[in-house]
């Protein structure tokens, strides 16, 4: 889980969720609050229709029998009764449903008589629905509604007093259960969210593969211009980038390969007129100094060659292959020993890998006088370690010998051989499979070689 919320994948679903549940959750607040306002002017609406109605349908019944009336007319909602005995208490100001009502009541000449005030004490009820909370949609909020009492006089003088009360669905009943409904919502904003994820981010993850594939080989095949817009423009730059990276290497690789075939004739020719040298120290120090000239044009183009194979990949045995290159190694009499087996079949070059190996065991026996080589898997991926019995390189040159021509002093010289090209070219090679090569000084003396191979590269 946490390496998807790492990914960009992960982070732009979380965002779309979030979003998406945000505004999903927001709209459904403002029309549960728009909603319950319309439902509030339309209950005050139909409460002022039945007040006008109760009040002139009670002052049309004979007095006498107005209480038996009203114990008939009202409902649950609203009430008309006598006014109790005494003199109540007037609110400072009348409320806007009483004035909505007087505006009803008196709005022709014969109806003028009614007065209306509103009364300062408020009936039980109101107080009671105002502390229940009520329930709609998503809004848990306290009900305020209209609720009062009305001192009412009628035309023949008579007071009564009109409570209107709360509805009977002011106090919530029980929550419909919605748990399925939100369940289902949830899932299907999460797909939705996922999908888009996904949809945003593969050609992302396309590009970055096409650029771990340019990596390790350059006649890789190009993008396919498919998508939106934008992606097949980065898809035709990266193509165009690929096409001048392949074309930049083939011309440095023929420029090395004739600049090795040129300059193979002089120096053959060099070689030749040497032999006519009568001073033989002198003669063997030349020949010396051609021999190095010549390693280091066929090793120069080893390199630019290294980092631009056309050798096709396939399954080898690893095991196979370094029985192979140590049986060599020990009939050119090297010190060299094989322990351990991978037991793993892996995708990859062997003319290239066989390079890498050789390099690394030669490197091992010229400096070290011996090669002990160890292989296992660790992690899935093959490990081969080549350790030297020499005196190892000091800590601040292990990263650097990997550089192109560098030499560490103490152990690399003009004498010992060499031109300071073997493990890079080593290092191109196996980062070509997808794998590394890292050199540390054992605890017990000597230099190690860690070669990590990867079963299977998936960048290939």
């Amino acid at each position: 889980m946490k390496a998807f919320l790492g990914s960009m994948t992960g982070r732009v679903f979380v965002t779309l969720l979030l979003g998406i549940l945000l505004t999903a959750a927001l709209t459904q607040l403002l029309a549960d609050a728009e909603r319950q306002r319309v439902i509030d002017e339309f209950r005050d609406l139909h409460n002022l229709d039945r007040a006008e109605q109760l009040i002139m349908a009670t002052e049309i019944v004979p007095e006498s029998a107005r209480s038996a009336y009203l114990q008939v007319a009202n409902r649950p909602g609203m009430r008309l009764e006598a006014l109790p005995a005494g003199q109540p208490a007037l609110a400072p100001a009348p409320t806007e449903f009483t004035q909505a009502l007087a505006a009803r009541m008196n709005k022709s000449p014969a109806n003028a008589a009614y007065r209306l005030q509103s009364l300062a004490a408020r009936p039980a009820a109101c107080a009671l629905a105002r502390e229940q909370p009520v329930v709609f949609g998503l809004l848990r909020m306290k009900w305020r509604g209209t609720c009062e009492s009305i001192m009412v006089r009628l035309r023949d003088g008579t007071p009564l007093m009109l409570s209107v009360l709360p509805p009977r669905s002011a106090t919530s009943p029980e929550r419909t259960d919605y748990t399925g409904t939100i369940v289902l919502f949830l899932v299907s904003i999460a797909f939705l969210a996922y999908v888009v994820a996904r949809m945003t981010i593969r050609p992302l993850k396309q590009l970055a593969q096409a650029a771990k594939d340019l990596g390790n080989d350059i006649n890789h095949p190009p993008l396919d211009l498919t998508g939106a817009d934008e992606i097949r423009q980065a898809s035709a730059a990266f193509n165009a980038m690929q096409a001048r990276i392949r074309q930049y290497i083939f011309q440095r690789t023929q420029m090395l390969a004739a600049i090795t075939h040129d300059l193979q004739t002089p120096l053959t020719r060099m070689r030749l007129r040497l032999e006519k040298v009568s001073e033989p120290e002198l003669q063997q120090r030349l020949i010396g100094d051609l021999s190095a000239m010549q390693a280091m044009v066929r090793e120069g183009l080893d390199l630019a060659r290294s980092m631009d194979t056309t050798e096709t990949m396939q399954m080898m045995d690893l095991d196979s292959l370094l029985d192979s290159v140590c049986a060599d190694a020990a009939d050119a009499s090297q010190r060299v020993s094989l322990t351990g087996s991978a037991n793993m079949a892996m995708l990859g070059r062997p003319m290239d890998l066989r390079r890498c190996l050789v390099n690394l065991i030669d490197n091992a026996v010229k400096y070290g006088q011996s090669a002990k080589v160890s292989v296992d898997r660790i992690n899935g991926a093959a490990r081969i370690r080549i350790r030297d019995a020499g005196p190892g390189i000091p800590q601040a040159e292990l990263a650097r010998v990997f550089d192109p021509f560098y030499r560490v002093e103490t152990s690399r010289s003009r004498e010992s051989g060499g031109t300071g090209l073997g493990l890079t070219i080593a290092r191109n090679i196996a980062e070509q499979h997808g794998g590394s090569i890292t050199l540390a000084n054992h605890p017990e003396g000597g230099l190690e070689a860690t070669l990590m191979l990867p079963e299977y590269y998936p960048g290939k």
